[in-house]
């Protein structure tokens, strides 16, 4: 992941019991949320969150997402995770870090890929509406 980012934002916030397993470390299904929180950080930037996708006319469906575990997350550990949009004109492509917060090492890299689908006619669309573009273009 040495793509350079459009918009970057980040959140932080402390492993809960809820997303470990019986060893105390972060369940393997768990990341997927942390990236949905980093996404939806990443989302406010440029004023387009869910409820905004579907008032526009559209979805945005993940169909794609790769995640690699470097380390393990434990419960008490204050994680940073970092959301990077890499692609937005065709795709919305969203790479991510996740790291200890105080170390800055390394735990998990990951990537999302979300398509337009319009709403009216269930189409997928190979490049992105205007509404997302020019929402985009209006920050950078």
């Amino acid at each position: 992941m040495k793509n350079n980012p459009v918009l970057t934002a980040s959140t932080e916030f402390e492993v809960q019991f809820y997303d470990v397993d019986s060893m105390r470390v972060v369940w393997h299904g768990s990341y997927v949320k942390f990236l949905e929180i980093a996404r939806c950080e990443l989302l406010k930037k440029f004023d387009y969150n869910y409820l905004k996708m579907e008032a526009s006319g559209y979805l945005w469906p993940i169909v794609d997402m790769r995640l690699k575990y470097v380390s393990s997350a434990k419960l008490g550990q204050i994680i940073e995770v970092e959301a990077n949009l890499i692609e937005y004109e065709s795709r919305l492509k969203i790479e991510y870090i996740i790291r200890d917060a105080t170390s800055k090492q390394v735990l998990t890299k990951a990537y999302t890929i979300q398509v337009a689908v319009d709403m009216q006619n269930n189409e997928m669309l190979y490049q992105s509406p205007a509404v997302l573009t020019d929402k985009i273009k209006a920050v950078l």
